[in-house]
């Protein structure tokens, strides 16, 4: 604090010497008058400086406030996602061999059965000869024991008369039986014979058929991961040729929720959410699977949840990221409060209960306490179910003091 000093006193003049001995009346009285005016201006001044002190000796307290306003309270979950086509199918092969020819390439429109690759089919070919042929062999050796079959009947029958008159022996007629049956035998051995065959030229022509790399849906090729020439080995894991989503125009978000938030989503809830591409746009869809099997990362425990989201302009690409946000619950049109108005008591109030939440509305200059039955909380603000608070009212969320003032200056 600064202190102001007095001003000393002046001593008198010495008297010149043109002048008389001793003073006139005239200049003693303005002597004493200036010297009053002196005093009364520094008591003045003492006294400003006091009081000016005095009513800056503590801090004001300044509030701030935020209005109390209608709108919506909305939870959401917050996370993040990757775009992804509805269904998409892998097409593989299952032979082995080289590419000859290729007929789809990247954003291809296919239609179920329709040929985009194709495997040189010549070794299958030649397998698919083979096994025809041997097939031929069967046929042919039946024939031929079927022809055996009908003699050995016929000889069988023949002995079997004979040996009732004697004109032949008993061994005789038993040999006819036995080459009669043997020849039975041999016709069932040919037909199985031809069974495995033919079961041969079957799973031949499979193989050559396979050499056709088809569409086994009606879609558009996302990605194609061959080229004319290209050696194809599914000998023991079968290769990705191409990728073929169904259905561009519905796409579906996958996202990874944390267990905490897990239970707050439903099936339907409506989802927000935008992609980089895109960061004006706001895309909107529904939640339409939770998964229930869950994925552990560095013992971070997240389950996934689908986003149906409609894709008729062909703006989501499939791989995007999303930020998307879950709404769980929301009340519209309600009176709400920031949440740090619930947070915040003056000095001396002392904290209130969390079953009887309150807020401090500025009234008259001043905090005043109003009780409230809080609703929905969104972090950001919380939903005024009944209470003295109105749209309007500046509810208090924080206070600061006031800079001190500059003393004036004398």
């Amino acid at each position: 604090m600064t202190e102001l000093a007095s001003p000393a006193p002046t001593k008198p003049a010495a008297a010149s010497p043109q002048a008389s001995g001793a003073p006139t009346a005239g200049h003693g009285r303005r002597g004493r008058t200036f010297a009053l005016l002196g005093g009364l201006a520094i008591a003045i001044a003492g006294a400003g400086l006091a009081a000016w002190k005095l009513s800056h000796s503590t801090s004001t307290v300044r509030y701030v406030t935020s209005a109390a306003s209608i709108g919506p309270v909305t939870r959401i979950v917050s996370t993040t996602g990757t775009v992804n086509p509805e269904l998409t199918i892998i097409v593989g092969s299952y032979v082995s061999g080289v590419i000859k020819d290729m007929f789809c390439d990247y954003n291809t429109e296919v239609k179920t059965g329709q040929v985009c690759a194709k495997i040189d089919p010549r070794p299958y070919q030649t397998t698919v000869d083979q096994a025809k042929a041997n097939l031929a062999v069967g046929k042919a050796q039946l024939q031929k024991d079927q022809a055996a079959l009908t003699y050995a009947k016929i000889s069988n029958e023949r002995n079997a008369m004979l040996v009732k008159s004697n004109a032949v022996s008993q061994d005789a007629a038993d040999n006819a039986r036995s080459v009669y049956d043997q020849a039975q035998a041999q016709v069932a051995f040919d037909q199985a014979t031809i069974e495995q065959r033919q079961a041969e030229l079957d799973a031949a022509q499979v193989n050559l058929d396979y050499t056709n790399i088809v569409s086994p849906v009606d879609g558009t090729v996302v990605s194609r991961n061959i080229t004319i020439g290209q050696t194809v080995a599914a000998s023991f894991q079968t290769p990705t040729l191409f990728l073929i989503a169904s259905d561009l125009t519905k796409m579906q978000v996958d996202t990874n929720v944390s267990e905490g938030d897990i239970g707050g989503i439903k099936l339907d809830d409506p989802v927000q959410f935008s992609v980089d591409a895109f960061p004006n746009r706001v895309f909107e869809g529904k939640v339409t699977q939770i998964r229930q099997s869950p994925q552990t990362v560095q013992n971070v425990v997240t389950y996934d949840v689908v986003v149906g989201v409609a894709n008729s302009d062909l703006a989501l690409k499939p791989g995007m990221t999303a930020a998307v946000r879950v709404i769980t619950e929301q009340h519209k049109d309600v009176l709400r409060v920031p949440s740090q108005a619930l947070r915040y008591a003056p000095e001396g109030a002392g904290r209130a209960d969390a079953a009887h939440p309150r807020v401090f509305v500025l009234r008259d200059a001043g905090p005043t306490a109003v009780g409230i039955a809080a609703g929905l909380n969104d972090d950001d603000y919380v939903e005024v179910r009944s209470g003295d608070v109105k749209a309007g009212d500046q509810v208090i969320t924080s206070e600061r003091a006031a800079a001190p003032a500059t003393p004036p200056r004398l």
